[in-house]
């Protein structure tokens, strides 16, 4: 299974990635693709999405898929 994997804003600089091909032999959640990333649990406020659209971490990730990480949007 091959997942596509992209982050976003502050998280690019904190984890040192843009975006990263995951090669998996097995099922795996949006979860197990940030600890492919991070050692470090995800931060409570830490947004993610699979192809487009927002998900929870215990979203199951299927071949092909895109995931994207990234911190709340903030403005004023």
């Amino acid at each position: 299974m091959t997942v596509h994997i992209k982050c976003f804003a502050s998280l690019r600089q904190q984890l040192g990635v843009d975006a990263v091909r995951l090669e998996h032999r097995r099922e795996m959640t949006v979860a197990d693709a940030w600890r492919a990333l991070s050692a470090q649990p995800p931060p409570g406020n830490l947004l993610c999405a699979r192809n487009f659209e927002y998900v929870d971490f215990d979203q199951t990730i299927a071949d092909g898929d895109e995931i994207a990480f990234f911190p709340p949007v903030t403005g004023g």
